[in-house]
Protein backbone atom coordinates (compact mmCIF):
# COMPACT_ATOMS: atom_id res chain seq x y z
CA UNK A 1 0.00 0.00 0.00
CA UNK A 2 2.71 2.30 0.78
CA UNK A 3 4.02 2.85 -2.96
CA UNK A 4 0.13 4.13 -3.69
CA UNK A 5 -0.09 6.35 -1.03
CA UNK A 6 1.71 9.12 -2.51
CA UNK A 7 -0.22 9.31 -5.77
CA UNK A 8 -3.46 8.74 -3.77
CA UNK A 9 -2.44 11.91 -1.42
CA UNK A 10 -1.43 13.92 -4.38
CA UNK A 11 -4.78 13.73 -6.06
CA UNK A 12 -7.08 14.27 -3.32
CA UNK A 13 -4.84 17.59 -2.26
CA UNK A 14 -5.63 18.68 -5.91
CA UNK A 15 -9.09 18.06 -5.52
CA UNK A 16 -8.92 19.60 -2.37
CA UNK A 17 -7.21 22.57 -3.41
CA UNK A 18 -9.80 23.53 -6.26
CA UNK A 19 -13.06 22.98 -3.94
CA UNK A 20 -11.25 25.37 -1.36
CA UNK A 21 -10.66 28.04 -3.86
CA UNK A 22 -14.22 27.57 -5.60
CA UNK A 23 -15.89 26.86 -1.79
CA UNK A 24 -15.27 30.82 -1.00
CA UNK A 25 -16.50 32.91 -3.93
CA UNK A 26 -19.50 34.30 -4.18
CA UNK A 27 -22.28 33.34 -1.40
CA UNK A 28 -24.50 30.82 0.09
CA UNK A 29 -27.04 28.70 -2.60
CA UNK A 30 -30.71 28.97 -0.98
CA UNK A 31 -30.52 25.20 -0.42
CA UNK A 32 -27.45 25.48 2.12
CA UNK A 33 -29.80 28.08 3.93
CA UNK A 34 -32.39 25.48 4.24
CA UNK A 35 -30.28 23.37 5.33
CA UNK A 36 -28.52 25.33 7.81
CA UNK A 37 -32.06 26.68 8.88
CA UNK A 38 -33.28 23.44 9.90
CA UNK A 39 -30.13 22.54 12.22
CA UNK A 40 -31.55 24.89 14.15
CA UNK A 41 -35.02 22.27 14.72
CA UNK A 42 -33.10 19.15 14.79
CA UNK A 43 -35.72 16.22 14.77
CA UNK A 44 -35.32 12.72 13.10
CA UNK A 45 -36.73 13.96 9.67
CA UNK A 46 -37.98 17.32 7.62
CA UNK A 47 -40.62 17.88 5.13
CA UNK A 48 -38.16 17.86 2.70
CA UNK A 49 -35.60 15.06 3.25
CA UNK A 50 -34.37 12.86 6.39
CA UNK A 51 -32.49 14.62 9.17
CA UNK A 52 -28.73 13.66 8.35
CA UNK A 53 -27.73 16.96 6.50
CA UNK A 54 -29.09 19.00 9.94
CA UNK A 55 -27.10 16.97 12.26
CA UNK A 56 -23.95 18.03 9.99
CA UNK A 57 -25.06 21.39 9.76
CA UNK A 58 -24.98 21.83 13.77
CA UNK A 59 -21.85 20.40 13.70
CA UNK A 60 -20.56 23.26 11.37
CA UNK A 61 -22.62 25.56 13.72
CA UNK A 62 -20.52 24.54 16.64
CA UNK A 63 -17.24 24.17 15.01
CA UNK A 64 -16.97 27.39 12.06
CA UNK A 65 -20.59 29.24 13.19
CA UNK A 66 -22.20 29.82 9.75
CA UNK A 67 -18.67 30.71 7.88
CA UNK A 68 -19.41 30.05 4.05
CA UNK A 69 -15.61 27.85 4.05
CA UNK A 70 -16.45 26.00 7.21
CA UNK A 71 -20.15 25.06 6.21
CA UNK A 72 -18.64 23.71 2.64
CA UNK A 73 -15.82 21.79 4.49
CA UNK A 74 -17.80 18.56 5.04
CA UNK A 75 -18.91 18.53 1.50
CA UNK A 76 -15.52 19.34 -0.04
CA UNK A 77 -14.23 16.44 2.78
CA UNK A 78 -17.11 13.74 1.16
CA UNK A 79 -15.52 14.76 -2.43
CA UNK A 80 -12.04 14.06 -1.29
CA UNK A 81 -13.21 10.98 0.35
CA UNK A 82 -14.71 9.58 -3.40
CA UNK A 83 -11.43 10.13 -4.53
CA UNK A 84 -9.71 8.46 -2.27
CA UNK A 85 -11.67 5.17 -2.44
CA UNK A 86 -11.95 5.32 -6.09
CA UNK A 87 -8.11 4.42 -5.84
CA UNK A 88 -8.64 2.12 -3.02
CA UNK A 89 -11.41 0.42 -4.81
CA UNK A 90 -9.11 0.27 -8.35
CA UNK A 91 -6.42 -1.60 -5.48
CA UNK A 92 -9.33 -3.65 -4.48
CA UNK A 93 -10.18 -4.90 -7.37
CA UNK A 94 -6.64 -6.32 -8.42
CA UNK A 95 -5.24 -3.05 -10.12
CA UNK A 96 -1.49 -1.83 -9.75
CA UNK A 97 -0.35 1.65 -9.63
CA UNK A 98 -1.67 2.85 -13.31
CA UNK A 99 -4.97 1.85 -12.61
CA UNK A 100 -4.75 3.52 -9.13
CA UNK A 101 -4.05 6.59 -11.05
CA UNK A 102 -6.11 6.39 -13.69
CA UNK A 103 -9.31 5.98 -11.18
CA UNK A 104 -8.15 8.93 -9.00
CA UNK A 105 -7.95 10.82 -12.48
CA UNK A 106 -11.02 9.67 -13.44
CA UNK A 107 -12.57 11.49 -10.67
CA UNK A 108 -10.93 14.63 -10.67
CA UNK A 109 -12.13 15.35 -14.64
CA UNK A 110 -15.56 14.16 -13.65
CA UNK A 111 -17.06 18.10 -13.56
CA UNK A 112 -20.48 17.40 -11.85
CA UNK A 113 -18.76 16.21 -9.14
CA UNK A 114 -17.58 19.68 -8.74
CA UNK A 115 -20.56 21.47 -8.41
CA UNK A 116 -22.16 18.21 -5.59
CA UNK A 117 -18.55 18.60 -3.26
CA UNK A 118 -18.83 22.65 -3.50
CA UNK A 119 -22.76 23.24 -1.93
CA UNK A 120 -23.92 22.30 1.57
CA UNK A 121 -26.19 19.58 0.55
CA UNK A 122 -27.39 16.04 1.21
CA UNK A 123 -25.73 15.03 -2.42
CA UNK A 124 -21.90 14.85 -1.70
CA UNK A 125 -22.55 12.76 1.41
CA UNK A 126 -25.46 10.80 -0.48
CA UNK A 127 -22.30 9.63 -3.06
CA UNK A 128 -20.09 9.36 -0.46
CA UNK A 129 -22.29 6.90 1.63
CA UNK A 130 -22.85 4.61 -2.13
CA UNK A 131 -19.39 4.62 -2.93
CA UNK A 132 -18.38 3.71 0.75
CA UNK A 133 -20.36 0.97 0.14
CA UNK A 134 -19.40 -0.49 -2.59
CA UNK A 135 -15.87 -0.50 -1.01
CA UNK A 136 -16.58 -1.86 2.02
CA UNK A 137 -18.69 -5.19 -0.30
CA UNK A 138 -15.48 -5.39 -2.34
CA UNK A 139 -13.14 -5.50 1.02
CA UNK A 140 -15.80 -8.46 2.11
CA UNK A 141 -15.21 -10.14 -1.54
CA UNK A 142 -11.48 -9.86 -0.81
CA UNK A 143 -10.97 -10.92 2.50
CA UNK A 144 -14.74 -12.58 3.50
CA UNK A 145 -14.22 -10.70 6.92
CA UNK A 146 -17.58 -10.36 8.53
CA UNK A 147 -17.11 -6.65 9.76
CA UNK A 148 -17.19 -5.40 6.44
CA UNK A 149 -20.82 -6.54 6.39
CA UNK A 150 -21.80 -4.57 9.53
CA UNK A 151 -19.52 -1.97 8.68
CA UNK A 152 -21.93 -1.95 5.24
CA UNK A 153 -25.28 -2.02 6.78
CA UNK A 154 -23.79 0.93 9.09
CA UNK A 155 -23.27 2.94 6.01
CA UNK A 156 -26.80 1.97 4.76
CA UNK A 157 -28.38 3.07 7.91
CA UNK A 158 -26.35 7.01 7.36
CA UNK A 159 -27.08 6.77 3.89
CA UNK A 160 -31.19 6.52 4.55
CA UNK A 161 -30.35 9.09 7.14
CA UNK A 162 -29.27 11.52 4.59
CA UNK A 163 -31.11 10.76 1.51
CA UNK A 164 -34.12 7.82 0.82
CA UNK A 165 -32.63 7.74 -3.08
CA UNK A 166 -29.63 4.83 -1.45
CA UNK A 167 -33.11 2.70 -1.54
CA UNK A 168 -32.24 2.17 -4.82
CA UNK A 169 -28.75 1.29 -4.62
CA UNK A 170 -29.54 -1.44 -2.06
CA UNK A 171 -31.73 -3.11 -4.74
CA UNK A 172 -29.49 -3.27 -6.91
CA UNK A 173 -26.99 -4.77 -4.23
CA UNK A 174 -29.45 -7.27 -3.11
CA UNK A 175 -29.86 -8.28 -7.12
CA UNK A 176 -26.01 -8.41 -7.43
CA UNK A 177 -25.01 -10.54 -4.90
CA UNK A 178 -27.84 -12.90 -5.89
CA UNK A 179 -25.22 -13.77 -8.48
CA UNK A 180 -22.13 -13.93 -6.16
CA UNK A 181 -20.76 -17.01 -5.36
CA UNK A 182 -24.57 -18.83 -6.21
CA UNK A 183 -26.07 -16.77 -3.46
CA UNK A 184 -24.66 -18.11 -0.49
CA UNK A 185 -24.00 -15.05 1.13
CA UNK A 186 -27.63 -15.21 1.82
CA UNK A 187 -27.00 -17.82 4.30
CA UNK A 188 -24.50 -15.81 6.30
CA UNK A 189 -26.24 -14.23 9.52
CA UNK A 190 -23.66 -11.53 9.20
CA UNK A 191 -25.80 -10.24 6.34
CA UNK A 192 -29.03 -10.54 8.27
CA UNK A 193 -27.30 -8.66 11.30
CA UNK A 194 -25.80 -6.00 9.29
CA UNK A 195 -29.71 -5.49 7.71
CA UNK A 196 -30.98 -5.44 11.44
CA UNK A 197 -28.55 -2.88 12.14
CA UNK A 198 -29.09 -0.47 9.24
CA UNK A 199 -32.86 -1.13 9.88
CA UNK A 200 -32.45 0.63 13.77
CA UNK A 201 -30.33 3.17 12.85
CA UNK A 202 -33.39 4.17 10.05
CA UNK A 203 -36.15 3.39 12.60
CA UNK A 204 -36.36 6.97 14.20
CA UNK A 205 -37.03 8.27 11.01
CA UNK A 206 -39.25 6.29 9.84
CA UNK A 207 -41.66 7.09 13.39
CA UNK A 208 -41.20 10.19 12.29
CA UNK A 209 -42.82 10.22 9.17
CA UNK A 210 -45.65 7.68 10.60
CA UNK A 211 -46.07 10.87 13.08
CA UNK A 212 -45.99 13.54 10.52
CA UNK A 213 -48.19 11.70 7.87
CA UNK A 214 -45.26 10.54 5.96
CA UNK A 215 -44.61 14.15 4.25
CA UNK A 216 -41.90 11.96 2.12
CA UNK A 217 -44.74 10.53 -0.08
CA UNK A 218 -46.90 14.59 -0.61
CA UNK A 219 -42.96 15.84 -1.60
CA UNK A 220 -41.94 13.12 -3.86
CA UNK A 221 -45.53 13.92 -5.50
CA UNK A 222 -45.23 17.50 -6.02
CA UNK A 223 -41.57 17.33 -7.04
CA UNK A 224 -42.63 14.37 -9.98
CA UNK A 225 -44.94 17.14 -10.94
CA UNK A 226 -42.83 20.24 -11.27
CA UNK A 227 -39.48 18.68 -11.90
CA UNK A 228 -39.41 14.98 -13.09
CA UNK A 229 -42.32 15.09 -14.87
CA UNK A 230 -40.53 16.59 -17.72
CA UNK A 231 -36.90 14.40 -17.91
CA UNK A 232 -37.95 12.00 -20.81
CA UNK A 233 -36.01 8.53 -20.56
CA UNK A 234 -33.43 9.45 -23.22
CA UNK A 235 -32.38 12.96 -22.32
CA UNK A 236 -31.13 10.40 -18.77
CA UNK A 237 -29.10 8.90 -21.23
CA UNK A 238 -27.91 11.60 -23.31
CA UNK A 239 -26.67 14.01 -20.22
CA UNK A 240 -24.39 11.28 -19.44
CA UNK A 241 -22.74 11.93 -22.85
CA UNK A 242 -22.41 15.44 -22.24
CA UNK A 243 -19.38 14.23 -20.22
CA UNK A 244 -17.80 12.07 -22.66
CA UNK A 245 -14.33 10.87 -21.19
CA UNK A 246 -15.14 10.28 -17.87
CA UNK A 247 -18.49 8.30 -19.65
CA UNK A 248 -16.06 6.04 -21.93
CA UNK A 249 -14.21 5.25 -18.55
CA UNK A 250 -17.74 4.85 -17.07
CA UNK A 251 -18.80 2.33 -19.96
CA UNK A 252 -15.20 0.61 -19.28
CA UNK A 253 -16.12 -0.19 -16.06
CA UNK A 254 -19.13 -2.03 -17.42
CA UNK A 255 -17.18 -4.05 -19.92
CA UNK A 256 -14.31 -4.95 -17.51
CA UNK A 257 -17.09 -6.32 -14.69
CA UNK A 258 -19.15 -8.31 -17.41
CA UNK A 259 -16.10 -9.12 -19.66
CA UNK A 260 -12.62 -9.31 -17.97
CA UNK A 261 -10.92 -12.11 -17.20
CA UNK A 262 -9.56 -10.05 -13.91
CA UNK A 263 -12.85 -8.83 -12.92
CA UNK A 264 -14.47 -12.22 -13.31
CA UNK A 265 -15.41 -12.96 -9.50
CA UNK A 266 -17.14 -9.13 -9.84
CA UNK A 267 -19.39 -9.49 -12.05
CA UNK A 268 -21.87 -8.84 -9.64
CA UNK A 269 -21.07 -5.47 -9.28
CA UNK A 270 -21.79 -4.73 -12.70
CA UNK A 271 -25.10 -6.62 -12.49
CA UNK A 272 -26.11 -4.19 -9.45
CA UNK A 273 -24.96 -0.87 -11.11
CA UNK A 274 -26.81 -2.07 -14.35
CA UNK A 275 -30.44 -2.42 -11.65
CA UNK A 276 -29.15 0.61 -10.33
CA UNK A 277 -29.14 2.49 -13.43
CA UNK A 278 -32.16 1.00 -15.13
CA UNK A 279 -34.20 1.93 -12.02
CA UNK A 280 -33.37 4.98 -12.02
CA UNK A 281 -33.68 5.34 -15.82
CA UNK A 282 -37.68 4.16 -15.63
CA UNK A 283 -38.61 6.00 -12.47
CA UNK A 284 -37.52 9.06 -14.65
CA UNK A 285 -35.24 10.49 -12.00
CA UNK A 286 -32.18 13.11 -12.05
CA UNK A 287 -29.41 12.74 -14.25
CA UNK A 288 -27.21 13.63 -11.06
CA UNK A 289 -28.89 10.70 -9.12
CA UNK A 290 -26.44 7.94 -10.84
CA UNK A 291 -24.11 9.85 -10.07
CA UNK A 292 -22.77 8.22 -7.16
CA UNK A 293 -22.25 4.60 -9.88
CA UNK A 294 -19.48 6.57 -11.21
CA UNK A 295 -16.40 6.16 -9.33
CA UNK A 296 -16.79 2.59 -8.79
CA UNK A 297 -17.07 2.02 -12.27
CA UNK A 298 -13.97 4.02 -12.81
CA UNK A 299 -12.33 1.87 -10.75
CA UNK A 300 -13.38 -1.45 -12.82
CA UNK A 301 -12.81 0.49 -15.93
CA UNK A 302 -8.92 1.12 -14.86
CA UNK A 303 -8.52 -2.08 -13.59
CA UNK A 304 -9.61 -3.32 -16.95
CA UNK A 305 -7.50 -1.02 -19.26
CA UNK A 306 -4.45 -1.67 -16.96
CA UNK A 307 -4.83 -5.23 -17.65
CA UNK A 308 -5.77 -4.83 -21.18
CA UNK A 309 -2.53 -2.57 -21.98
CA UNK A 310 -0.36 -4.90 -19.73
CA UNK A 311 2.41 -5.05 -22.92
CA UNK A 312 1.71 -0.88 -23.28
CA UNK A 313 1.32 -0.22 -19.86
CA UNK A 314 2.36 3.83 -21.08
CA UNK A 315 -0.50 3.99 -23.12
CA UNK A 316 -2.74 4.25 -19.18
CA UNK A 317 -1.03 7.72 -18.97
CA UNK A 318 -2.07 8.82 -22.64
CA UNK A 319 -5.64 7.49 -21.42
CA UNK A 320 -5.29 9.13 -18.19
CA UNK A 321 -4.66 12.67 -20.15
CA UNK A 322 -7.38 12.18 -22.73
CA UNK A 323 -9.60 11.84 -19.77
CA UNK A 324 -8.39 14.98 -17.92
CA UNK A 325 -7.27 17.34 -20.07
CA UNK A 326 -9.40 18.32 -22.13
CA UNK A 327 -12.37 18.70 -18.88
CA UNK A 328 -9.93 20.95 -16.93
CA UNK A 329 -11.48 24.29 -19.10
CA UNK A 330 -14.96 23.18 -17.56
CA UNK A 331 -14.32 23.00 -14.03
CA UNK A 332 -15.05 27.12 -13.70
CA UNK A 333 -18.62 25.98 -14.79
CA UNK A 334 -19.08 23.60 -11.98
CA UNK A 335 -17.76 25.42 -8.90
CA UNK A 336 -17.08 29.34 -8.87
CA UNK A 337 -13.44 29.25 -8.79
CA UNK A 338 -13.40 32.69 -11.29
CA UNK A 339 -14.56 35.89 -9.62
CA UNK A 340 -17.59 36.47 -10.98
CA UNK A 341 -16.32 39.51 -13.64
CA UNK A 342 -13.70 36.69 -14.35
CA UNK A 343 -16.90 33.94 -14.76
CA UNK A 344 -18.81 36.41 -16.88
CA UNK A 345 -15.60 37.01 -19.20
CA UNK A 346 -15.23 33.35 -19.63
CA UNK A 347 -18.55 32.51 -20.25
CA UNK A 348 -18.99 35.79 -22.36
CA UNK A 349 -22.18 36.50 -20.93
CA UNK A 350 -23.58 40.18 -22.01
CA UNK A 351 -25.55 42.09 -19.41
CA UNK A 352 -29.20 42.85 -20.55
CA UNK A 353 -31.86 45.61 -19.09
CA UNK A 354 -29.04 45.47 -16.49
CA UNK A 355 -29.05 41.99 -16.01
CA UNK A 356 -26.82 38.95 -16.68
CA UNK A 357 -27.97 35.82 -16.45
CA UNK A 358 -25.87 33.30 -14.70
CA UNK A 359 -26.28 29.81 -14.80
CA UNK A 360 -29.59 28.32 -11.76
CA UNK A 361 -26.70 27.03 -9.31
CA UNK A 362 -24.66 30.62 -9.57
CA UNK A 363 -27.72 32.57 -9.47
CA UNK A 364 -28.99 30.98 -6.57
CA UNK A 365 -26.00 32.49 -4.53
CA UNK A 366 -26.40 36.02 -5.38
CA UNK A 367 -29.09 38.39 -3.52
CA UNK A 368 -29.20 36.84 0.04
CA UNK A 369 -27.16 38.89 1.57
CA UNK A 370 -28.69 42.29 0.24
CA UNK A 371 -32.25 41.31 0.61
CA UNK A 372 -31.11 40.67 5.19
CA UNK A 373 -29.56 43.68 5.14
CA UNK A 374 -32.29 45.88 3.50
CA UNK A 375 -34.85 44.17 5.43
CA UNK A 376 -32.51 45.14 9.01
CA UNK A 377 -32.84 48.40 7.48
CA UNK A 378 -36.10 48.25 7.30
CA UNK A 379 -36.41 46.96 10.84
CA UNK A 380 -34.72 49.46 11.95
CA UNK A 381 -37.07 51.99 11.40
CA UNK A 382 -39.67 50.42 13.45
CA UNK A 383 -39.78 52.13 17.27
CA UNK A 384 -38.72 49.69 20.23
CA UNK A 385 -42.30 48.15 21.20
CA UNK A 386 -43.10 47.80 17.56
CA UNK A 387 -39.61 45.94 17.41
CA UNK A 388 -41.04 43.72 20.15
CA UNK A 389 -43.96 43.07 17.63
CA UNK A 390 -42.63 42.39 14.07
CA UNK A 391 -42.89 39.08 12.15
CA UNK A 392 -40.75 38.66 9.31
CA UNK A 393 -42.47 36.45 6.80
CA UNK A 394 -40.83 35.50 3.44
CA UNK A 395 -42.20 34.52 0.38
CA UNK A 396 -40.16 30.95 -0.05
CA UNK A 397 -37.49 29.10 1.92
CA UNK A 398 -34.54 30.88 0.44
CA UNK A 399 -35.60 34.17 1.43
CA UNK A 400 -36.29 33.11 4.88
CA UNK A 401 -33.18 31.08 5.08
CA UNK A 402 -30.82 34.08 4.28
CA UNK A 403 -33.13 35.91 6.72
CA UNK A 404 -32.57 33.16 9.55
CA UNK A 405 -29.09 32.47 9.04
CA UNK A 406 -27.53 35.71 7.11
CA UNK A 407 -29.76 37.99 9.53
CA UNK A 408 -27.77 36.60 12.36
CA UNK A 409 -25.47 39.44 11.70
CA UNK A 410 -27.92 42.10 12.11
CA UNK A 411 -29.71 40.78 15.52
CA UNK A 412 -32.99 39.66 12.81
CA UNK A 413 -36.05 37.93 14.58
CA UNK A 414 -36.27 34.45 13.46
CA UNK A 415 -38.13 34.88 10.17
CA UNK A 416 -41.70 32.37 9.25
CA UNK A 417 -42.88 31.11 5.62
CA UNK A 418 -45.16 28.84 4.71
CA UNK A 419 -42.41 26.87 2.32
CA UNK A 420 -41.63 23.47 2.80
CA UNK A 421 -40.38 22.68 7.04
CA UNK A 422 -40.40 26.46 7.81
CA UNK A 423 -44.42 26.52 7.50
CA UNK A 424 -43.87 23.55 10.39
CA UNK A 425 -42.02 25.99 12.81
CA UNK A 426 -45.04 28.11 12.80
CA UNK A 427 -46.52 31.77 12.55
CA UNK A 428 -44.95 33.10 15.27
CA UNK A 429 -46.41 36.15 16.66
CA UNK A 430 -50.52 35.98 15.24
CA UNK A 431 -51.10 39.31 17.32
CA UNK A 432 -47.99 41.00 15.86
CA UNK A 433 -48.43 44.91 15.49
CA UNK A 434 -46.26 44.88 12.38
CA UNK A 435 -45.56 42.24 9.23
CA UNK A 436 -41.88 42.58 7.17
CA UNK A 437 -42.93 41.05 3.87
CA UNK A 438 -39.73 39.70 1.70
CA UNK A 439 -40.80 38.28 -1.35
CA UNK A 440 -44.81 37.99 -1.24
CA UNK A 441 -46.67 39.21 -3.58
CA UNK A 442 -48.85 42.38 -3.65
CA UNK A 443 -52.24 39.85 -3.94
CA UNK A 444 -50.74 37.98 -1.00
CA UNK A 445 -50.39 40.15 1.52
CA UNK A 446 -53.76 42.38 0.40
CA UNK A 447 -55.26 39.13 1.61
CA UNK A 448 -54.30 39.06 4.83
CA UNK A 449 -53.60 43.06 6.01
CA UNK A 450 -55.15 45.95 5.59
CA UNK A 451 -52.54 48.52 5.35
CA UNK A 452 -50.07 47.27 3.15
CA UNK A 453 -47.03 49.52 2.04
CA UNK A 454 -44.67 49.30 -0.63
CA UNK A 455 -41.07 49.61 0.76
CA UNK A 456 -39.02 48.74 -2.21
CA UNK A 457 -38.72 46.51 -5.71
CA UNK A 458 -35.49 44.62 -4.89
CA UNK A 459 -33.76 44.28 -7.74
CA UNK A 460 -29.95 41.89 -8.40
CA UNK A 461 -27.52 41.92 -11.33
CA UNK A 462 -26.69 38.40 -10.59
CA UNK A 463 -29.53 36.80 -9.26
CA UNK A 464 -32.04 34.34 -10.65
CA UNK A 465 -35.30 35.44 -11.88
CA UNK A 466 -37.21 33.96 -9.07
CA UNK A 467 -35.47 36.91 -6.68
CA UNK A 468 -34.98 39.69 -8.99
CA UNK A 469 -37.87 42.22 -9.08
CA UNK A 470 -38.99 41.18 -5.55
CA UNK A 471 -41.40 43.56 -3.11
CA UNK A 472 -40.68 44.22 0.02
CA UNK A 473 -43.96 45.40 2.49
CA UNK A 474 -44.23 46.62 5.91
CA UNK A 475 -47.95 45.08 6.76
CA UNK A 476 -50.70 45.87 9.61
CA UNK A 477 -53.32 45.23 11.05
CA UNK A 478 -54.39 41.89 10.00
CA UNK A 479 -57.61 41.00 8.41
CA UNK A 480 -57.96 37.33 8.70
CA UNK A 481 -57.50 34.90 11.67
CA UNK A 482 -53.62 34.28 11.18
CA UNK A 483 -53.70 30.83 12.58
CA UNK A 484 -56.42 29.40 10.53
CA UNK A 485 -55.12 31.08 7.61
CA UNK A 486 -51.38 29.48 8.15
CA UNK A 487 -53.07 26.05 8.60
CA UNK A 488 -55.45 25.99 5.44
CA UNK A 489 -51.78 26.47 3.46
CA UNK A 490 -50.66 22.98 4.43
CA UNK A 491 -51.23 21.47 0.99
CA UNK A 492 -49.44 23.79 -1.09
CA UNK A 493 -46.45 24.07 1.07
CA UNK A 494 -44.47 22.07 -1.60
CA UNK A 495 -45.63 24.66 -3.85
Amino acid sequence: MKKYIPVIFVLALIKFIIQWIGNHNYGFHRDELLHLSVSEHLAWGFMEFPPFIAFIGKLSYWLFDYHILGVRLFSTLAGVGILILCCLMAKELGGKFRAVLLAGICVLAFIPFYRNHTLFQPVAFDQLFWVLGFYFLIKFVNSKNKKFLILLGITLGFGLLNKYTILVWALGIFVGLVFYNKARLFKNKWLYISGIITLLMFLPNIIWQFQNDFPLLRHMERLNESQLEGISLWSFILDQLEITPPFILFLCGFIGLFFSKKLREFKFLGISCLVIFATMWFMGAKTYYIFPLYPVLFSAGAVFLESLFVKRPNLVYVIAGSVLLPMIYFIPEATPILPIDAFVEYRSLEEENGRIELTGDYADMFGWEEQAKLVDSVYNTLNAIEKDNCVLWAENYGEAGALKILGKQYNLPNPISRHGSFWTWGFGNKNAKVWISLGNEEPAVDYVFEDVELVKIITHKYAIGEEHDIPLYICRNPKVDIEAWWKAYEPYIFD
